[in-house]
């Protein structure tokens, strides 16, 4: 593979096409193959004993691994300095926690990030000696009276999962820097290409690579990028555990990557589109997506992002579950499963209630997220518009 850096002054199409290439080292294929491998053979005993070989074992980088990460790096921008490639979202979020705190620590965490995450500073990181304290989203600057002597890392995730609230990352990030704190970010929402989280000061950059970097539904794959500051420890701590992604699911990656601007684009345009319509619908209490004006994080949203993917959360107006469930079992566009960011459309019925523990979750009725595929747009409308006619007939 090409180890040449990011033409800087290309476009982000453009980089998203070329990033990564290096057709002539592979005898002009455009896609570097696929490196099915674990063992790596060294041509002398001195070469093995000096351990002079651009790679050394299978687990620690092939050159299908090398592909995407620099491809990944070319979007990230010039401060990220490395990048690791991990078998899911969790592990990258996992990953980035085992890097960023250390047992005696404590850690900042928004109260709106995905239940996973939580699970894992509940469980794991509080097993191994840190305390995790959840903060409100909107807490911006005053996120500073809940800091320690102690305090080693914020988590922060924008927009919230499922509920979608904002944060002010920069606002955040100043204040953990003057405090000799990491800041981590799950990015999947947005992705580096219309978030900067680097730019935004953040040090630890996540993305569950399952959803849009993938796009397709069919890998489970994360991935961690990190700044100087942060780059050591993550490469450290990914490899003394042994995390690894395989390399088909780098392969499809890579792939995934190649259209994620076409993609995303068409994301964000048709999930406005709808949640336009939804906000006209006299059953929605009001539509939960940074992007609409209507939005209370649509000022921080307009500010720091550079645009939106499909994903956001809706509230009804007060009724029973069995109109809620008539709604979604009439939809036939709309799959009902977890994940996201593939080329299909889904919803799911959600409650935070029972998660969050920094600020109440009171919606005013029941909530539904939607991620909004690559269908045709108008067709979609159709079938929600059948599903509140079904909802209708029982409400």
């Amino acid at each position: 593979m090409s180890s040449k850096k990011p033409d800087s002054s290309q476009r982000t199409a453009t980089r998203l096409v070329t990033a990564g290439r290096d057709p002539q080292a592979h005898f002009g294929f455009v896609n570097p193959p696929v490196f099915h491998a674990s063992t790596v053979l060294y041509p002398t005993a001195a070469d093995q004993v000096a351990h002079r070989s651009r790679y050394q074992y299978g687990r620690r980088g092939t050159p299908t691994t090398e592909a995407l990460e620099q491809a990944l790096m070319a979007i990230d921008g010039p401060a990220c300095a490395g990048v690791s490639l991990l078998p899911s979202g969790l592990a990258a979020i996992s990953t980035a926690l085992f890097a960023a705190v250390s047992a005696g620590d404590h850690l900042l965490v928004t109260d709106t990030a995905y239940r996973p995450t939580r699970t894992f500073c509940d469980s794991i990181l509080k097993r191994f000696g840190v305390e995790t304290t959840y903060y409100d989203p909107a807490i911006g600057a005053g996120i500073e009276k809940l800091f320690r002597p102690n305090t080693r890392a914020v988590f922060t995730e924008a927009p919230g999962s499922q509920s979608f609230e904002m944060q002010d990352i920069p606002a955040i990030a100043s204040v953990a820097h003057a405090r000799d704190a990491l800041v981590l970010m799950d990015n999947t929402w947005a992705t580096p290409l219309y978030y900067d989280a680097f730019g935004k000061g953040v040090d630890l950059s996540i993305q569950a690579g399952t959803k849009y970097l993938g796009g397709h539904s069919d890998i489970m794959f994360g991935t961690v990028s990190a700044n100087e500051r942060a780059v050591g420890r993550l490469k450290d701590t990914a490899g003394t555990l042994g995390l690894c992604a395989g390399p088909d699911d780098v392969f499809l990656a890579l792939r995934g990557f190649r259209t994620l601007g076409v993609r995303l684009a068409q994301h964000q345009a048709s999930a406005l589109k709808v949640a336009r319509w939804f906000e006209q619908r006299p059953e929605v209490l009001r539509v939960l997506h940074p992007a609409l004006e209507s939005n209370p994080g649509h000022a921080l949203w307009k500010r720091d992002f550079t645009g939106a993917s499909g994903l956001f959360s809706l509230v009804l107006k007060p009724m029973s579950d069995r109109a809620v469930h008539a709604f979604m079992d009439e939809l036939t566009l709309f799959g009902m499963g977890y994940s996201w960011g593939g080329f299909e459309s889904l919803v799911i019925q959600f409650d935070c209630a029972d998660y969050r523990t920094a600020t109440p979750w009171q919606p005013g009725g029941p909530t539904l997220r939607f991620h909004i595929g690559l269908e045709d747009v108008d067709d979609l409308i159709a079938d929600l518009d059948r599903g509140f006619a079904a909802m209708a007939k029982v409400s």
